[in-house]
């Protein structure tokens, strides 16, 4: 089945501070969002990669690639308010009823054996999501104050997500919710099972300025 992968990168990054916007901010000499693209672009040469930025980064990127010369074929889409309308955004531009991914554009480190488990699964079960075990404690708030949940029972998901495109474009004829989460959340409004898929604790979504760090240290 033919494959395309829809990355969002409308991040604002301020709580990772700088002068740019996260995805464009620079780990071993390249912006972040170069990394997590060459990543699709080594499983899946022939993958159409549809790159979701805010228009006002436009000129920011084709700038970066140029002084890069990143040479990765993609195209350029412009996201909207909120992700939802990113990812519809993005999921127009894809051709065919084959799979896609939605991937955050600053998870650089994610694997290629990640994401070929992930169409993998997708192929065979529509829907599926990478997951990792929460490992920290969780309470959840209540009118009372708080109690413990059971960790064991509980994942935290990741990207990247996969389904058949017919599936997801289905998803987004839904109206817009502002308590959208994540493409699997509204997949699972049609009422279709979304399967796990296990995860990696190295495709970590870059959001402080150690999980730079952290991303510098695992590119070597």
């Amino acid at each position: 089945m033919d494959r395309s992968t829809i990355l969002v990168a409308g991040g604002s990054g301020k709580r990772l501070g700088g002068p740019v916007p996260k995805q464009f901010q620079t780990v071993k000499g390249r912006p972040l969002l170069m990394w997590t693209i060459e990543a699709f672009q080594r499983f899946d040469p022939q993958m159409a990669l549809i790159v979701v930025l805010p228009q006002e980064h436009f000129d920011i990127w084709k700038a970066l690639c140029m002084g890069h010369r990143f040479l990765v074929p993609h195209e350029v889409v412009a996201g909207g308010e909120q992700r939802w309308h990113s990812v519809k955004a993005g999921l127009a531009k894809v051709k065919g009823d084959g799979l896609v991914a939605v991937h955050d554009g600053v998870r650089p480190l994610v694997s290629e054996p990640l994401i070929a488990r992930c169409f993998e699964a997708a192929h065979h079960q529509a829907a599926a999501i990478p997951v990792v075990p929460v490992v920290p404690s969780i309470r959840e708030t209540t009118a009372e104050g708080s109690r413990a949940l059971d960790r064991s029972k509980l994942l935290a998901v990741q990207t990247p997500q996969c389904f058949h495109t017919d599936l997801l474009r289905k998803a987004f004829e839904q109206p817009y919710d502002p308590t959208f989460t994540d493409e699997a959340a509204l997949v699972e409004r049609l009422g279709v099972k979304v399967a796990l898929v296990e995860g990696e604790d190295n495709n970590i979504k870059v959001t402080t300025p150690m999980d730079m760090r952290l991303v510098e240290l695992v590119l070597g």
